[in-house]
C-alpha cells in the first residue's frame, strides 16, 4: 500500500509486575524499545529503572490532554482560542496528579516558555484539521486483545473516528518532528499494532491509519492497511515476543548501539559506553504452563 504524506494546509505502555516479573503484555512502546535495543527494554521492563519526565515528554502529555478534552466541548466551541485557554488549567490538573511533573518546571519564565511551546503545537494541530467537523468514536481508548499464542497486546489509542459507513480511522498525535523517510516504517509500526488489535476485537480492518505531526508547519502521514499487513504485523510481534522470552531466560539483554544512544537516559549504565550493568532481579518461581503462556 502507498503511504501518503500531506503538508499542512488550512485544513506505554503496558503494565507490569514487580521487578523481575515477566511482563504481562506487550505494548507498542515496549515492542519498539526491544527492537531499538534489547538492553533498553530490560532497563524499562525488567529492572524498572525510573525515568522522570522531560520537558519534551511533558509537553506531549499536555498537548494530548488538551486535544482529548477539546472534544468535550460543543462542536462550535472547538476553536484555537478555546484550546489555548485549556493549557494552563490542564497543566495544573496534570501536576496535581503527578508530583514528578510538578517538580519538572518550577521557574515562572520556564513555565511560560513551556506553555508557549505547547501552544505552538496546538496551532499546528489546527492547521491540519478542523475539530468542529469531527465527532470521534473513541478518545484515549484503552484496548487489549490476546493472540492465539496467548500473547496479550494492549495500549492506548489517541483517537478513533468512524464514518457513517462504519469505516474506522485511527489517529495518533505526535509533538515531535516528522520522521525521516528511513524511519517512516518505524513510525507506522505503532499504528499497525493498534490496527491489529482492533481487527482482533471487532473483526474490522481500520480503513486509515493517521499520524499527525503538530510541530512546525505540521504534516499528516496516512496509511491504508490490508489483511496481509496485519498478518505480517502479527507474525512480527510473535517473533519479537519469542526473542524477549529467550532474552529473559538467558539473561542476554545485549545493547544495540546506534544514533539514538545519545538520547538514552541509561547510557551511563550501558557496557557499550563503559558502564556497569546492575544485577538482574531474581526470576520469580516458575508458573504452570497454562499461565506461563500468558506471560
Amino acid at each position: 500500500m502507498d503511504i501518503e504524506i500531506e503538508k499542512a494546509a488550512p485544513d506505554e505502555g503496558a503494565g507490569f509486575g514487580v521487578a523481575g516479573d515477566p511482563p504481562s503484555a506487550l505494548s507498542p512502546s515496549r515492542a519498539g524499545d526491544f527492537m531499538t535495543c534489547p538492553l533498553l527494554y530490560r532497563f524499562r521492563v525488567i529492572d524498572k529503572i525510573p525515568e522522570p519526565p522531560t520537558t519534551a515528554t511533558a509537553r506531549g502529555t499536555l498537548v494530548h490532554a488538551v486535544l482529548e478534552r477539546l472534544f468535550d466541548l460543543p462542536a462550535a466551541s472547538r476553536t484555537p482560542v478555546a484550546a489555548q485557554e485549556m493549557l494552563v488549567p490542564e497543566w495544573t490538573r496534570l501536576c496535581e496528579g503527578d508530583p514528578m511533573l510538578a517538580e519538572l518546571i518550577t521557574d515562572d519564565e520556564e513555565r511560560s516558555r513551556f506553555v508557549a511551546e505547547a501552544a505552538a503545537a496546538l496551532t499546528g494541530y489546527f492547521r491540519l484539521e478542523d475539530p468542529r467537523r469531527l465527532e470521534p468514536a473513541e478518545r484515549e481508548w484503552y484496548v487489549q486483545t490476546e493472540l492465539p499464542s496467548g500473547l496479550r497486546l494492549r495500549g492506548y489509542i489517541d483517537r478513533v473516528d468512524q464514518s457513517p459507513a462504519g469505516d474506522l480511522r485511527i489517529v495518533d498525535y505526535k509533538t515531535g518532528r516528522v520522521p525521516l523517510e528511513a524511519y517512516e516504517a518505524s513510525a507506522l509500526f505503532q499504528m499497525k499494532f493498534y490496527a491489529l488489535v482492533i481487527w482482533k476485537l471487532r473483526g474490522v480492518i481500520p480503513r486509515v491509519l493517521q499520524l499527525m505531526y503538530l510541530s512546525g508547519n505540521g504534516e499528516v502521514l496516512r496509511y491504508s492497511p490490508d489483511e496481509a499487513d496485519l498478518r505480517a504485523t502479527e507474525r512480527k510481534l510473535e517473533a519479537l515476543w519469542q526473542a524477549i522470552s529467550r532474552a529473559r531466560e538467558t539473561g542476554d539483554w545485549r545493547p544495540r548501539p546506534g544514533k539514538l544512544c545519545d538520547w538514552c537516559r541509561h547510557k551511563a549504565l550501558c557496557p557499550a559506553f563503559g558502564g556497569t550493568l546492575p544485577p538482574l532481579p531474581p526470576l520469580p518461581p516458575a508458573r504452570p504452563a497454562t499461565v506461563a503462556a500468558d506471560a
